[in-house]
């Protein structure tokens, strides 16, 4: 039987939805071919027609991950800038349903030491993608002394993964909320500190 390009596309669809899945649970290493391809109910032999390999499966899911969720944290702020901008903006992302959800919260925490071995193509699109909300975050922040905005941009976006990283692993203890609660603290913290004074003395 004869299928269109629709139906390859939603196959295509349903198989990085379920790498997604599995990479969330068992990181790279332990989502196999054969796994994902059970997970989004097709055969083994049809992968091939999709992805050259399983690497190429985690840059493209790299990059469709990233792009839906730069949407999801960044959406509907457009208008706001520093403090007002970035309490919601870590709010969305620093918070338990994101560290407890396994099936569809963020997948980085489990990918990120893969990442650090992973190929020089699947690291680029990672840093393109992560390029993309740099440049985000910095044209909602400001130049400070202490600090250029692309500076800031950076230390945020590290402090909000590395924060979920370390609240996942702990999960099953009270360190995990503090973790959370810690990096939203700081970061607002540091965002008050450089706003203008509204007082006209500074």
């Amino acid at each position: 039987m004869r299928y269109g390009p629709d139906h390859k596309q939603a196959t295509h669809t349903r198989i990085l939805a379920a790498a997604q899945s599995l990479f969330r649970k068992q990181g790279f290493a332990g989502a196999s071919v054969e796994k994902v391809m059970r997970a989004a109910g097709l055969t083994v032999g049809g992968f091939y027609a999709h992805f050259a390999s399983k690497e190429a499966l985690l840059a493209e899911s790299l990059r469709t991950f990233m792009q839906q969720s730069r949407m999801r944290w960044v959406g509907g702020l457009e208008g706001l800038r520093g403090r007002e901008w970035l309490s919601p903006f870590v709010r969305r992302y620093l918070n338990p349903q994101i560290r407890d959800n396994l099936k569809s919260g963020c997948m980085m925490p489990s990918l990120w030491s893969d990442l650090t071995r992973a190929s020089p193509s699947t690291q680029a699109v990672l840093i393109e993608e992560l390029e993309l909300l740099l440049r985000e975050v910095e044209a909602r922040l400001r130049d400070e002394p202490g600090a250029t905005a692309r500076q800031r941009a950076l230390a945020t976006v590290a402090m909000c993964f590395g924060t979920m990283t370390l609240a996942r692993a702990t999960r099953s203890q009270p360190l995990s909320d503090e973790l959370l609660q810690a990096a939203h603290a700081f970061l607002l913290a540091s965002e008050q500190e450089s706003s203008p004074r509204r007082d006209g003395s500074g």
